[in-house]
C-alpha cells in the first residue's frame, strides 16, 4: 500500500512541477507578445521546419515543409498525446481506471465537466464559425489544475488528489474524441490505409512480446507521418501508438530478485578503504553491475519506461514550448470589449460556470444515488473547490481553439478572443478553486488521511 501511494505521489509531483513552469512561460509570453520584440516573436513561429534526406522531408504535409508553429501543434504534441495515450493505458491497466467502482466517479464527473461547458458554448455563441470551437472549454488542465492543488501543501487529502487527477486523464479521452471526431480535415484515404497497416505490426509485436523501445518509436514515427498526410489529425497516431505498446516486462519479477540475490553473492568484496579515495571497480565488478543494471531494465516494462522517460520531457519542454508559442496575445488594438461577448464569453463561462455546475452536479447526483461513495478524506465542499479547479483549460483547450479557428480564413481574430477567454476563464477558475479550497481544507492532517 505504502508503495502504491509512493507512486501515486511521484506522478502527482511530476504534474505540479510542470504547472509552476506553465504559468511562468505564459506569463512570458504575454510580456513579450506586448514588448518591443512582439514582431520578432510572431515573425519566428512562420519559420519553416524541415528534416530532409534527399527530396524526402519528414516534417512535411503533402509536400509543403511545416512552419514552427505546426511543427510543435502537430509533432510536438503528438509526443504529448503518445504520453497521455500511455497514461490512459496504465491507468486502464493498473491505476484509477482498471475497475467500475474506482473509475465510476471520476467519469461521471468529466463527462459533467464535458457536457455542460458545450452546451454553455453553445447557448452563448453565435454564428457557424464560432460554434467551430464548442469544444473548447470542455478540457481540465492536469498539470495546471494539480499545481494549483499543491500550493495548498499537505492539507489536501490524497483521495481529493487522486480524484481531480483521474477526473483530468477522464477529460483527456473526451478531448482526444473530439480531436479526432470533429477535427479532421479530408481524409486521404491511401496513406490511413498504410497507416493502420504499420499500427497492426504494432499489436503483433506486442503480441509476440517484442520489447524493444525503438520497435515502437520508429514505426510510430511512420504512423505519424501517414496521420498527418491522412487527413486525421496527426495528434490521434500518438494515441493510438501509445495503446499498442506492451505493459508486460521482459523478465518477471520472481525471476529478477533471483538474479540479483545471485549476482550480489558472487559480487566480489573490495578492500577497505579511507572515504574519499579513489576505488576503481575491478573487470568482474563491472561486469556484474552491468548484469544488474541490464535485469533492471527487463523488469520494468516499455510502457512504464516510456511513460517515466517522456515525464520531464512534456512537463520541462514540449507543453512549456507550446504554451509559450500560443499563449501570447498582441493587446494592441484588441478590444477588451469583446470578452464580454462572442467566442470569448462563451468559453469564459464554459470554463467557469460550465465546469464548475457539470462536474459538482454529476458528482453529487452519482454520490446521492448511492452508485459510488464519496473520495476519502472530501467533504462535498472540497468537492466543489475541486471543480472550480477543473476548469482550468488551457493546454488542451488552446490546442482545441488553434485546430478550430487556426486555419480558418480570417479565423485570427476569433483565435486571439478564444485565447482570451481560456486565460481569463483559466485564471478565475483557479482562483475560485484555491479560494474555496483554502477555507474548507482542514488545517492539518492525520497521517492515515496524506
Amino acid at each position: 500500500m505504502k508503495d502504491s501511494i509512493f507512486a501515486i505521489r511521484r506522478t502527482l509531483q511530476n504534474y505540479t512541477n510542470g504547472g509552476y513552469v506553465l504559468i511562468m512561460v505564459t506569463v512570458l509570453a504575454m510580456i513579450i507578445a506586448n514588448s518591443p520584440l512582439a514582431s520578432m516573436y510572431f515573425s519566428w513561429w512562420n519559420v519553416p521546419v524541415s528534416l530532409q534526406i534527399g527530396s524526402f522531408n519528414l516534417f512535411s504535409h503533402h509536400g509543403e515543409p511545416m512552419t514552427l508553429m505546426q511543427f510543435i501543434n502537430d509533432a510536438l504534441m503528438a509526443i504529448f498525446f503518445f504520453s497521455v495515450g500511455l497514461e490512459i493505458k496504465r491507468e486502464v491497466l493498473v491505476g484509477e481506471l482498471s475497475s467500475v467502482k474506482q473509475a465510476l466517479l471520476p467519469v461521471i464527473a468529466a463527462v459533467g465537466g464535458i457536457v455542460l461547458p458545450i452546451l454553455i458554448f453553445r447557448m452563448v455563441a453565435e454564428g457557424e464559425d464560432i460554434l467551430r470551437g464548442s469544444a473548447i472549454p470542455m478540457a481540465t488542465d492536469i498539470a495546471f489544475s494539480l499545481g494549483i492543488l499543491s500550493m495548498l501543501g499537505r492539507r489536501v487529502p490524497i483521495g481529493l488528489k487522486i480524484f481531480l487527477a483521474t477526473l483530468a486523464v477522464a477529460d483527456d479521452v473526451g478531448g482526444i474524441l473530439a480531436i479526432a471526431i470533429f477535427y479532421s480535415g479530408e481524409i486521404y484515404f491511401t496513406y490511413l490505409l498504410y497507416a493502420f497497416g504499420l499500427l497492426v505490426v504494432l499489436l503483433m509485436g506486442s503480441k509476440w512480446h517484442i520489447n524493444s523501445k525503438m520497435f515502437y518509436i520508429l514505426i510510430g514515427i511512420a504512423v505519424w507521418f501517414l496521420f498527418l498526410n491522412s487527413g486525421i489529425h496527426p495528434t490521434i497516431a500518438g494515441v493510438l501508438v501509445a495503446f499498442c505498446v506492451p505493459a508486460h516486462p521482459v523478465m518477471h519479477t520472481e525471476k529478477f530478485i533471483n538474479k540479483i540475490r545471485d549476482t550480489v553473492s558472487r559480487f566480489p568484496a573490495s578492500e577497505n578503504q579511507e572515504s574519499g579515495e579513489t576505488h576503481i571497480l575491478s573487470k568482474e565488478q563491472l561486469n556484474l553491475l552491468k548484469c544488474v543494471e541490464s535485469a533492471s531494465d527487463k523488469v520494468i516494462s516499455p510502457l512504464q519506461d516510456l511513460e517515466d522517460t517522456l515525464h520531464p520531457l512534456i512537463n520541462y519542454l514540449i507543453i512549456p514550448l507550446f504554451a509559450f508559442a500560443n499563449a501570447g496575445i498582441a493587446l494592441d488594438g484588441f478590444d477588451l470589449s469583446s470578452v464580454f461577448h462572442g467566442v470569448s464569453l462563451a468559453i469564459f463561462l464554459g470554463l467557469v460556470l460550465g465546469k464548475f455546475f457539470g462536474i459538482f452536479s454529476f458528482t453529487f447526483i452519482a454520490i446521492k444515488m448511492r452508485w459510488v461513495s464519496m473520495p476519502h478524506g472530501a467533504t462535498w465542499k472540497t468537492i466543489a473547490g475541486v471543480s472550480a479547479l477543473g476548469g482550468i483549460g488551457f493546454t488542451v483547450s488552446l490546442f482545441i481553439a488553434n485546430l478550430s479557428y487556426g486555419d480558418m480564413p480570417g479565423g485570427e481574430l476569433l483565435l486571439n478572443q478564444a485565447k482570451m477567454g481560456i486565460l481569463l476563464g483559466s485564471l478565475l477558475a483557479g482562483i475560485i478553486g484555491y479560494t474555496l479550497l483554502n477555507l474548507f481544507l482542514p488545517k492539518h492532517l492525520s497521517d492515515e488521511e496524506l
